[in-house]
């Protein structure tokens, strides 16, 4: 059975992380608009600069599911469920995750770094944006689509998005357009380990596997082989001390 076919077959099931990130962006947008509801999701799930360290990282994974306020949530529902059904396709549900919640973690550090330096540089920011909510799947799918188009081997596409990323950034100068090129960055260099050493950990698996189960027969083997010689003596007749 192919992908498509099992696509085709199964629908939703077939693609479960696409499904539950998909399902996870409605029901934020739904609860953060309920009374009181805004409040509930800020303290559960939104990331700023200005919060501790330990508080961002602990809100990081739930943050890459709270959508934008000022933004149509259907824009984000579509994105995450088709760019993270094709990487869960072509990628694997592990990869996607680590590539997922990787750049959009580069995102969050990278807007302390820049609060913490200062306007006064290039990727600076005034202090003020410490207090703008980050949350949001656009660095998450940025990067997906950067790492599905690497391993699809469709280069065109990828720079496609790093030229329109890049762009982004140029024309509007703000936290988001620079944390989608952190993002870019990101997934490019995770791309291009997985390429150099994707299967070197596999195989260095695989011979520790193998040396253990050699190494687990030999053991055995030792153990029975008196045991055998003991019960060929016996059954000769021969006094066994």
């Amino acid at each position: 059975m192919t992908v498509r076919d099992g696509v085709v077959r199964k629908k939703f099931a077939a693609v479960p992380l696409a499904s539950a990130a998909t399902f996870l962006i409605l029901l934020f947008s739904i609860v953060q608009h309920l009374p009181g509801g805004e409040r509930f999701v800020n303290h559960i799930g939104v990331v700023k600069a200005a919060l501790p360290l330990e508080e961002s990282l602990l809100r990081t994974p739930l943050s890459l599911y709270v959508p934008a306020l000022d933004l149509p949530v259907w824009g984000a529902l579509a994105q995450v469920f088709v760019v993270f059904a094709i990487a869960e396709i072509v990628l694997g549900r592990r990869m996607t995750l680590v590539v997922a919640y990787a750049c959009t973690l580069a995102g969050t550090l990278f807007a302390r770094v820049g609060v913490a330096i200062g306007p006064d540089h290039v990727f600076g920011f005034p202090k003020w944006v410490a207090y703008v909510r980050d949350t949001g799947p656009s660095a998450a799918v940025v990067a997906l689509a950067i790492c599905i188009a690497f391993r699809a081997r469709a280069w065109f596409t990828a720079g496609l998005v790093v030229a329109l990323m890049v762009g982004e950034a140029v024309v509007l100068p703000n936290l988001a357009g620079l944390e989608h090129v952190v993002a870019v960055i990101t997934a490019l260099l995770i791309a291009v380990s997985v390429e150099v050493f994707g299967d070197f950990w596999p195989r260095v698996l695989a011979g520790v596997g193998a040396a253990t189960t050699v190494a687990a027969a030999t053991t055995v083997a030792a153990a029975v082989a008196p045991l055998e010689a003991a019960e060929a003596r016996r059954q000769a007749g021969a006094v066994i001390p």
